[in-house]
C-alpha cells in the first residue's frame, strides 16, 4: 500500500463500516458510501429503505446530507461499497447530487465487499451533468 492509498483506504473503511447500519429489509441490498469534505473530514451514509418506494434514501445522498449538515459544501473524494458481483455505481440521481458538490475530476472508488474495486471520477460517471450555467438566461 502506498501513502497515496491511505486516505482512500480510510474512506473505503468508513463506507464499509456504515454499510452494516443500512436499513434494507425489502431489497436486502445494503450500500455504504463515504465522502470526504474539503476539510479532510469523512462523512458516511447508508441506504435507508421505506416500504413506500421510492421514499428511501441512497447511501450517497445520506453522506452528502451529513456533509452539508456539518457545514461543508465540497466533496473531494467518494467511496461506495455493496455486496455485489461487481462494483456498483451511484444511481442517476446520486450522480447529479455528487456533481453538485464535487469537481469533474473528483475521484470515486466503487467497491464490493469481496475486495473488487473500480476507480473513476464524478465527471466520468456523469459526463453531461446539468449545472447552474444551464439556468443562466443571459
Amino acid at each position: 500500500m502506498s501513502a497515496d492509498d491511505e486516505p482512500l483506504d480510510e474512506l473505503l473503511s468508513a463506507a464499509r463500516a456504515v454499510r452494516e447500519n443500512a436499513y434494507a429489509p425489502y431489497s436486502r441490498f445494503k450500500v455504504g458510501a463515504a465522502v470526504r469534505g474539503a476539510s479532510g473530514r469523512i462523512y458516511p451514509g447508508c441506504n435507508v429503505e421505506n416500504v413506500a418506494y421510492p421514499e428511501g434514501t441512497c447511501a450517497e445522498a445520506g453522506a452528502i446530507a451529513l456533509l452539508i449538515a456539518s457545514g461543508e459544501t465540497e466533496v473531494t473524494a467518494v467511496a461506495v461499497i455493496a455486496d455485489s458481483a461487481a462494483p456498483v455505481p451511484p444511481c442517476g440521481g446520486c450522480r447529479q447530487k455528487l456533481a453538485e458538490f464535487a469537481r469533474h475530476d473528483t475521484p470515486v472508488t466503487l467497491a464490493t465487499t469481496e475486495g473488487a474495486s473500480l476507480r473513476t471520477t464524478v465527471g466520468d460517471l456523469l459526463p453531461g451533468r446539468f449545472d447552474a450555467s444551464h439556468m443562466d438566461r443571459t
